[in-house]
C-alpha cells in the first residue's frame, strides 16, 4: 500500500519537475502571486536598479564630475615649479633620484630637463601656478591641490584602467559604476553615469574605462555626444509616435518580466531597465543639451559655444547634468600626451591644450559655486600620471611618463579650500610628505560619498571585490 502511494506521488511530481518549473505552472498559486506582484509593483525595474539607497554614513557630497586630462598633464609645466631642476638643466640625474624607478620611453642616459614656463604664486593659499593656466588663478583658494599622487602603472590604457577602476586590466567596474551601485540615481529620467569626450581622438581603453565591469550593466557609463542627437538612435524613426513606443516599451517590459520571473537572470531586468531609461530619456537628453538655453553671461563664463563640440560645451553640460540629479559624470579631455615631437611637444601642443581646458575647468567650480551647488558636488582634475623631470629626445625635447609624483586637484564636496597637500623633492622625482597613491585617492572619494570603501562590495567569482582591492588608506589631511 505505501509503495503504491509512493509511486503515484511520483507520477504527479517527476524528479525532473523544478523547482521554476512547478511555479510557473502554479497560475493561480504561489508563481501566480510573485508573477502578479512583479507586473503591478508601482516601480519599474529601471526605478529599482537605479534607486536611491542608504549611504554608510552622512556623505560631504552628491555628485561627482571628474575632469579627466587623458595623456598625463606635465606637472612640471603646470603646478610645482624646480628652480634646482633648472638649475642642473642638461645634466645626468644623481643615480639615487632614478634608483629603482620605472620609466616607459627614456633612454638609460636621458638628461635632466628644466622647464621654460613662468610661474606665480597665487591666492592667500600662495599656490604656483604657470602661465599656461591663467583662468586657473580665480579658483586658486576654491581649491584642495594635491602635488603628491601616486601610481602603479606607467602605459596609458593600463593607467588610465587603473586610475578609473582601481586595476590595470580591463574588466572591473568603473569609479561611477561603484558610486551608482553604492548610491542609485536620483534622476528618473537619465543615466546615473554619464561620460562626456572631447578632443582628437578617444581616450586610449575606451569604454573598459567606464565599465560596469562585473557589476550590473545598468550602472555603466553612458557616452553622450556633442553633437546632433546625444545618444545614437535616440528618436523615434518617421511615422513613430510617442505613444506608440510607449506601448511598445509596455509589451516588452511585460514579456522580460514574464521571463525574468521564469528564469531569474538579473541581465533581464537591466534589459528592462534599457528600455525605460532609453525612452525617458527620449524626451530628457535632448532637452538637457541645449546650452542655448543658458544666458549669454554663462556661455561666456565658460568660453561655450552651443553645437561645438568642445570641453567648453561639455563642463556646461557636467553642470546641467549634476543639476539634474546624475550622479557621476565623467569628462575625457585629450591630448596631454607630450613626448617630444610634432603635436606631442612641451611648446605649441601644451600651449593649446592648456588654452582647451583652463577658462571652462575654473568656469566650473565658479559656476558651481555661484548656483550653490559645490557643497554638495565633488570636482576632480588630472590625469593617469604626470611626466618625468628628464627629457625624453625626439624631434623636439619633451618628458616621459612619470608615475611617482603628480598633481591633482580636487574643489568642493568636503574637501578643504585652498589647500596645497604633499610635496615632492626639489627635482620632482618623488613624493617627500604626503605621499597619496590611487587607492588612497579612491578610499577619499568614496569617502566624500558617504561610502566605506571596505564596505562596499561585490561577490563575484567566489571573492568579495572592492574598488580599493585590499588597499587604500583615507586622505584625512584634504578633508574639510
Amino acid at each position: 500500500m505505501k509503495l503504491a502511494n509512493m509511486k503515484q506521488t511520483q507520477s504527479l511530481f517527476p524528479a525532473q519537475h523544478a523547482r521554476r518549473t512547478f511555479l510557473h505552472s502554479s497560475a493561480l498559486g504561489l508563481g501566480g502571486v510573485a508573477l502578479s506582484t512583479l507586473l503591478n509593483s508601482e516601480s519599474t525595474a529601471a526605478e529599482r536598479a537605479m534607486a536611491l539607497r542608504d549611504s554608510h554614513f552622512a556623505p560631504r557630497a552628491k555628485n561627482v564630475i571628474f575632469l579627466f586630462m587623458a595623456g598625463g598633464p606635465s606637472q612640471l609645466e603646470l603646478f610645482t615649479p624646480k628652480p634646482v631642476l633648472n638649475q642642473y638643466h642638461g645634466q645626468a640625474p644623481p643615480a639615487s633620484m632614478t634608483e629603482g624607478r620605472r620609466f616607459a620611453f627614456l633612454p638609460a642616459d636621458a638628461k635632466l630637463l628644466g622647464s621654460n614656463r613662468h610661474f606665480g604664486r597665487w591666492g592667500d593659499c600662495g599656490m604656483d601656478l604657470s602661465e599656461l593656466l591663467p583662468y586657473h588663478r580665480a579658483i586658486v583658494d576654491d581649491v584642495c591641490w594635491v602635488r603628491s599622487v601616486a601610481t602603479d602603472v606607467f602605459n596609458h590604457g593600463p593607467a588610465k584602467l587603473f586610475m578609473n577602476c582601481g586595476f590595470q586590466a580591463p574588466g572591473r567596474p568603473s569609479l561611477g559604476a561603484w558610486v551608482t551601485y553604492g548610491l542609485g540615481s536620483e534622476s528618473s529620467s537619465l543615466p546615473g553615469f554619464v561620460v562626456l569626450q572631447s578632443g582628437p581622438r578617444g581616450p586610449r581603453a575606451g569604454n573598459t574605462l567606464w565599465s560596469s565591469g562585473f557589476l550590473p550593466t545598468s550602472l555603466q557609463g553612458v557616452p553622450f555626444r556633442s553633437k546632433g542627437n546625444p545618444i545614437l538612435n535616440l528618436s523615434n524613426p518617421p511615422g513613430i509616435t510617442r505613444e506608440a513606443q510607449r506601448d511598445f516599451t509596455d509589451t516588452v517590459g511585460q514579456l522580460n518580466r514574464l521571463r525574468l520571473a521564469e528564469v531569474g537572470d538579473p541581465e533581464i531586468e537591466t534589459r528592462i531597465n534599457a528600455y525605460e531609461t532609453a525612452f525617458s530619456m527620449q524626451m530628457a537628453a535632448p532637452e538637457l543639451t541645449q546650452l542655448e538655453a543658458e544666458s549669454r553671461s554663462t556661455l561666456d563664463l565658460y568660453g561655450a559655444v552651443p553645437g561645438k563640440a568642445s570641453f567648453a560645451n561639455n563642463c556646461l553640460l557636467a553642470r546641467r547634468l549634476v543639476e539634474s540629479g546624475v550622479r557621476f559624470v565623467q569628462l575625457y579631455h585629450t591630448d596631454w600626451d607630450h613626448h617630444g615631437g610634432k603635436g606631442a611637444d612641451l611648446d605649441v601642443a601644451l600651449d593649446g591644450v592648456c588654452r582647451e581646458v583652463d577658462q571652462a575647468s575654473a568656469a566650473l567650480v565658479l559656476d558651481l559655486k555661484a548656483r550653490g551647488l559645490l557643497e554638495d558636488t565633488l570636482v576632480i582634475w588630472g590625469g593617469e600620471f604626470g611626466r618625468t623631470p628628464m627629457g625624453e629626445p625626439r624631434e623636439s625635447i619633451g618628458r616621459d611618463h612619470h608615475v611617482d609624483a603628480f598633481t591633482m586637484w580636487l574643489a568642493g564636496g568636503g574637501v578643504k579650500r585652498g589647500h596645497i597637500f604633499g610635496a615632492t623633492d626639489e627635482m620632482g622625482f618623488g613624493p617627500v610628505e604626503n605621499r597619496v597613491h590611487v587607492h588612497d585617492l579612491h578610499a577619499t572619494i568614496l569617502h566624500l560619498l558617504g561610502l566605506d570603501h571596505k564596505r562596499l562590495t561585490y561577490r563575484s567569482q567566489g571573492r568579495d571585490f572592492r574598488l580599493t582591492d585590499v588597499h587604500g588608506e583615507l586622505v584625512n589631511g584634504i578633508l574639510a
